[in-house]
């Protein structure tokens, strides 16, 4: 046994405030700790996935610092010919496609990433310890949530490939990320081609349904944990969530509803004390996770908001 600690790390969605995720990671590294498994949505799973191929092929996750500094969120809005059009193009895409943006520059960007690593397909972060309480099929170093719009249900990926009819071994890492990331509307969904049997299916972000699957790791056989699980989710404390906000007019009524059915699941379980004090919330409610063009000095802001976030939370372990 080495000297590093152990815990397993599940990171929420939020679009481009994923930085701030990376922060937390970070300091937790910082601090000596290494991450059997990993679990994510959206944002979550890039950041996951990225930080899981990392300490697979022997690196430190404190590397990712400068790739995600050096990325430009905008590049993920690959619009095309029609969508430059403006708002009647972007309707129209949405209309044609199920989404603005094709995401074909965050597939590939992601998948380069990971390949720089030597991940992938699945069968590449095959998690190996003899000793997880996980059944076979689901021992892998990391796991990202979608949303399956066509079934209506949740998915764990590369756990539920099976339900499709296809190997989880044999499928791409990047696609499965970039399923999870697929916020409606913004991107095109991904279509799984499962087997003859199983169909095809639209995939979308799991935040949908889950942005936050803190239990995701949790034993389910009575017997204590090896190590913990540690959450990031970038909300402010539940307290916070109480505050509120006038509705009123059709417009605010859809937003209103659509955070209601985002949020109110993963709040709920939040406000239980135990899942609570395994978390690190970090206040990212100034930065809108849909504001692709932030600058430098917000981006910077975030991670720096995730690390403070962060050692707060080591300091009372």
């Amino acid at each position: 046994m080495d000297s590093h600690r152990y815990a397993d790390l599940v990171l929420e969605g939020g679009g481009v405030k994923g930085t701030a995720l990376l922060g937390a990671v970070t300091v937790l590294a910082e601090h000596g700790y290494r991450f059997p498994r990993i679990a994510g949505t959206s944002a979550g799973a890039i950041v996951g996935s990225l930080a899981a191929a990392y300490q697979q092929s022997g690196r430190e996750v404190s590397g990712l610092v400068t790739v995600m500094r050096e990325l430009d969120y905008r590049s993920f809005l690959d619009a095309t010919l029609l969508g430059r059009l403006g708002f009647l193009g972007e309707g129209l895409e949405v209309l044609l496609h199920d989404g603005i943006y094709p995401g074909r520059f965050a597939h590939d960007w992601i998948a380069g990433e990971l390949a720089a690593c030597g991940v992938r397909t699945w069968a590449d972060l095959r998690d190996p310890d003899p000793d997880s309480a996980l059944p076979p099929e689901q021992r892998y170093r990391l796991v990202v949530t979608a949303a399956d719009l066509s079934r209506g249900q949740l998915v764990r990926l590369p756990w539920d490939y099976g339900r499709y009819g296809l190997v989880a071994d044999e499928q791409p890492v990047a696609d499965a990320v970039r399923a999870s990331m697929s916020i409606p509307y913004y991107f095109r969904p991904v279509v799984l081609r499962g087997s003859r049997a199983a169909g095809s299916v639209s995939l979308v972000d799991g935040g949908l349904l889950s942005a936050f699957p803190i239990d995701i790791f949790d034993r389910g056989d009575g017997r204590p944990a090896r190590w913990p699980t540690y959450g990031v989710q970038l909300e402010a404390r539940p307290g916070a969530w109480q505050r509120a906000q006038p509705v009123h007019g059709p417009a605010k009524l859809t937003l209103a509803a659509l955070r209601t059915l985002l949020g109110a699941h993963d709040a709920y379980r939040l406000a239980d004390e135990n899942t609570a004090a395994r978390t690190i919330f970090v206040d990212t409610e100034s930065v809108n996770g849909l504001d692709f063009g932030i600058d430098a000095a917000t981006k910077q802001q975030l991670y720096l908001a995730g690390r403070r976030a962060a050692e707060g939370f080591v300091s009372g372990l």
